[in-house]
């Protein structure tokens, strides 16, 4: 237990520090930072407390300092932070961008401490369930990809590109096992990570695409002034928050942690709904909807996380599916495929429970305080001196290698079309990166059974 502790504590340390870093670059996709690392963490050998408390403690991270390049600089710190934009930008034309961002970090840590034990009771309430959906887990997989698809941005077209692409991912799977003898599965991951850079390249590279990615200048970015902070060290959340806000949050991130087949934008766009519409006062409003959303996205997150991970083993949600995959399927670590061995068989419920709050603490403490003091100073910092494309650029060689490691060439061959199919189902057709996990899924566990 000791070695789990000090694992779990250096892990989460690194993985508080790295994704904050990273949250305060602009455009950072979590499936295709968050994914990859953890996967290298995976099969780099950490222990199960590590793993668990690295990826719960980078969300967590990364979901706080997504919130200041969202606030103050107008532009979505990620996917999960697109929500935010609009009420960030109404706040910031009556200028009060730092109060956005304080009540964005407020109900986000707030969220995130309310959620894992929310998500831990769900899971175990759930658990009893487990052999039965075992048992029929290909046609599971089958439904839950199509509700996934539904809540897509392209919705019924995501629904309809389902067959093509879950039968490309099978005859590709197909072909990569009869060359190597063994079947691919990190390259796939990969490949649906990296598909919207993929065919963003492409088209870049084509004369008669090349046209629908205008640029005539450089970006230029206004940085609200710095506001004179009157907190501690360690901001209280419920200082921050009015007694409203506070239980506001609170009920919504209650609510939302026993949920996990939605995607966490679809989720925070509907709470922001529900108790913006209760809200009159525009100012009060605002404020109120910067709390609830971020909460949204940190509750959402470990519940799409924890409770698929603790009851089934089985990737059954869209965070578990893309960014989280690696939690439950990282061969030949963890695997779902025949007998499941991942973190479900490793770690009990209450070790879930106990590294899943050392997480958040890890985050609350390291880059909470940082984030609410010192944010315009390290978004003018990001802006100036680090490059969007050498960190996305990072992250691409990483995943050659990581593809390389499983398959040699073919591998990376096999992560490259993916990410090209994947990445022009989800232009095209708005099919997220939830689905397309999903389907892959659903290429080599429900296809194999049509030809039997």
């Amino acid at each position: 237990m000791i070695t789990d502790l000090i694992w779990a504590l250096g892990m989460g340390l690194t993985g508080a520090l790295v994704f904050a870093g990273i949250g305060l670059v602009s455009g950072t996709d979590e499936t295709s930072t968050l994914g990859p690392l953890t996967l290298l963490v995976v099969l780099l050998g950490v222990p199960p407390a590590g793993v668990i408390t690295f990826f719960l403690a980078g969300a967590v991270a990364k979901h706080m300092t997504h919130a200041i390049p969202t606030t103050l600089l107008g532009i979505p710190g990620d996917t999960t932070a697109v929500p935010l934009l609009e009420d960030a930008r109404a706040m910031r034309r009556i200028g009060a961008p730092h109060i956005a961002l304080r009540k964005a970090l407020a109900g986000g840590l707030l969220s995130a401490a309310i959620a894992v034990p929310v998500s831990v009771g769900v899971a175990s309430l759930l658990a009893p369930f487990a052999e039965p959906v075992q048992e029929v887990i290909p046609y599971v997989f089958v439904a839950v990809a199509l509700l996934v698809a539904y809540f897509s941005p392209g919705r019924w077209a995501a629904v309809a590109g389902l067959a093509p692409f879950t039968l490309a991912i099978a005859a590709l799977s197909g072909f990569a096992q009869g060359v190597l003898d063994k079947p691919l599965s990190i390259s796939f991951f990969l490949g649906i990570a990296i598909g919207p850079l993929v065919i963003d390249l492409l088209i870049a590279g084509s004369r008669s695409g090349r046209g629908t990615l205008p640029r005539s200048a450089g970006k230029a970015f206004s940085l609200a002034p710095e506001a004179v902070a009157s907190y501690r060290w360690f901001p209280n959340p419920f200082r921050v928050l009015t007694r409203r806000q506070a239980g506001t949050t609170a009920a919504v991130a209650a609510v939302t942690s026993t949920t996990f087949m939605l995607s966490p934008v679809a989720t925070a766009v509907m709470a922001g709904e529900v108790v913006g519409a209760r809200i009159k006062h525009p100012y009060q409003r605002l404020s109120t909807l910067m709390s609830v959303k971020n909460g949204t996205t940190e509750s959402t997150y470990i519940a799409e996380t924890l409770i698929p991970l603790i009851a089934f083993g089985l990737p059954l949600s869209p965070v578990a599916a893309g960014p989280a995959a690696a939690l439950f399927n990282a061969p030949p670590v963890f695997t779902v495929e025949g007998r499941v061995h991942n973190l479900h068989t490793l770690l009990s419920t209450w070790q879930f429970l106990v590294f899943g709050l050392l997480a958040v603490a890890i985050a609350a403490l390291v880059v909470y305080p940082l984030a609410m003091r010192h944010a315009r100073t390290a978004s003018a910092w990001v802006a100036r001196r680090i490059s969007h494309e050498a960190l996305i650029g990072a992250f691409a060689g990483l995943i050659c290698v990581v593809a390389w490691y499983e398959g040699g060439v073919l591998g990376l061959l096999v992560t490259v079309a993916v990410g090209a199919l994947a990445g022009a189902f989800h232009r095209l057709l708005g099919m997220t990166s939830g689905a397309q996990y999903m389907a892959f899924y659903v290429a080599t566990l429900f296809v194999p059974l049509l030809t039997t």
